[in-house]
């Protein structure tokens, strides 16, 4: 057979520090292929918005590889199908890719496509390009290899590719002919070109505030690096952000600036940190990380509650108007995703998996191993980590002590008194009747009340927590996946499994992260 290299590509939407790509040099010729995945699409986990930010990097990438002479193919179809009629095509000896770390239909699909490797004597090469490590034996050194990885050189791209035949490419396919909804968000935009634009001008200017900017929702849309999704879909490579943000520290003579690009460095191997649990273990994607906190919350799920705290209607402003700008832009700056979870984990004691597929759906940087990793965290469930139970009326006096956000995505609240805005309950029914929100009718009373229903969840939790099988699962669970001294940030995080629960918090990065 020919050697003709397929470059799979999946979640590496660029061009630039591609392994894969690289890789090609060492081929007769070679072609790219993305895969629109039936099962992709039909996951529980999948949103429109997400197939239209793809599309849209897809679109720039189809450009530039054909401008270096590589056609970009894109088909429609489980990954064993599209391959198969591939094969039959136009033939090829390798298979090119870098690994991933995804949901479990994901997990499935690359175990089918080894095996059908194997079969056809396709030899198929993935690559690295985060700090993952494949079959990871032991947590101890592993900051140091990703430190290591991150510091290796960038791989260039390649200029010109020899591609000796042709193919028809289509049109890009649309939402609507892939039979999905629209979605109705305010997306960033996509592509390597605008990640490499949003990368420069948060190490240049946005940056300087950055330690200050990321609590409250105001100010860290702009505060934040807001590259999480270009993360996500691979437009930019871990690496690329790690060094740039390492020369800008180097270079620049702005010591405030310095020293905020200094924490934003640290939460880099912190969003690894977090995809490798999922790495070394897939289950937690369905399963609590401590099974001592089985049937705890499962047997106890209040549909009405979920539906409620779905639609932004719990009558707790701050989670309200935070789920509303989720669900219009698809971001949301991580203590604002830490207080949606919290909540609806300790005050509406729901189980941390259909509200994890909801927000899965929403955040256009979902990204399965921090996602599902988080979930369990900020919900109490993996036996080793401090419970952070967020006051929702706290964090708005604290994230929006002049209201403007809660008023932004809460317009039935617009008119009522700064000091009732974070309670409005505590309006008398004059004051409701002059603002013209009556509580119960205009916007909803509170769904739960907080001091009872924390302290209730905290009886729970702390309870369990002290039984002696809580504990000694908890150690089994440090082990596998508690962070080591080696390296990474100082952190309250994973500490001291043989207590119930870790001391204060430390950093701990969603998706959004940064």
């Amino acid at each position: 057979m020919l050697d003709r290299a397929l470059v799979w590509f999946k979640r590496d939407l660029r061009v630039h520090d591609h392994a894969a790509l690289a890789a090609t040099q060492n081929h007769h010729d070679a072609l790219g292929l993305f895969i629109i995945e039936p099962e992709w699409l039909q996951s529980r986990e999948c949103d429109s918005s997400h197939v239209d930010f793809a599309l849209g990097c897809l679109s720039e990438l189809r450009t530039e590889l054909a401008l270096r002479g590589m056609p970009l193919l894109l088909r429609v179809g489980s990954a064993i199908d599209v391959l198969e009629q591939l094969h039959a095509e136009v033939g090829f000896s390798h298979l090119l890719s870098h690994e991933e770390t995804g949901s479990g239909w994901s997990y499935q699909r690359d175990l089918n496509v080894a095996a059908w490797c194997q079969s056809q004597q396709v030899l198929w090469q993935e690559f690295t390009q985060t700090g993952v490590v494949r079959r990871l034996r032991s947590r101890s050194g592993w900051a140091k290899r990703w430190q290591s990885r991150m510091d290796a050189p960038l791989v260039l791209p390649i200029t010109d590719f020899s591609a000796a035949f042709s193919l028809v490419q289509p049109d890009l396919p649309t939402l609507a002919s892939l039979g999905l909804t629209p979605h109705g968000k305010t997306l960033q935009a996509a592509g390597e070109k605008a990640a490499q634009q949003t990368l420069q001008s948060f190490l240049q200017s946005r940056g300087h505030n950055y330690r200050k900017a990321i609590s409250s929702p105001l100010t860290a849309e702009d505060g934040c690096s807001r590259l999480s999704p270009h993360l996500a879909f691979g437009t930019l490579s871990m690496r690329t952000v790690h060094q740039a943000t390492e020369a800008t520290i180097a270079s620049t003579n702005d010591r405030g600036l310095a020293y905020a690009l200094r924490g934003f460095a640290g939460r880099l191997r912190w969003h690894c940190h977090f995809m490798q649990k999922l790495e070394d273990e897939p289950g937690i994607e369905f399963n609590n990380f401590a099974r001592a906190c089985d049937g705890m919350r499962e047997n106890d799920f209040n549909q009405d509650h979920f539906a409620a705290w779905c639609a932004g209607r719990t009558g707790y402003p701050m989670v309200d108007a935070c789920m509303r700008s989720l669900k219009a832009t698809g971001w949301l700056n991580f203590r604002m995703r830490a207080m949606l979870v919290s909540f609806s984990s300790y005050h509406l004691w729901l189980h941390w998996r259909e509200p994890g597929l909801f927000l899965a759906r929403q955040f256009l940087d979902f990204e399965p191993g921090i996602h599902w990793s988080q979930m369990q965290m900020q919900s109490g469930t993996t036996g080793i980590n401090a419970l952070r139970m967020y006051s929702p009326t706290k964090q708005a006096h604290d994230q929006d002590p002049d209201g403007r956000f809660i008023r932004r995505w809460l317009p039935e609240l617009a008119r009522v008194p700064l000091p009732y805005l974070a309670e409005p309950w505590k309006m008398d029914d004059s004051v409701q009747r002059m603002v013209g929100c009556i509580i119960g009718v205009d916007y909803p009373a509170p769904i739960v009340d907080e001091k009872v229903a924390l302290k209730l969840a905290k009886d729970r939790l702390y309870g369990l927590r002290q039984t002696t099988v809580a504990r000694l699962e908890a150690a089994g669970v440090h082990t596998r996946h508690g962070s080591r001294k080696s390296g990474l940030p100082a952190s309250g995080q994973d500490r001291k499994a043989k207590r119930a629960a870790t001391p204060p918090n430390g950093p701990s990065p969603q998706g959004d992260l940064f």
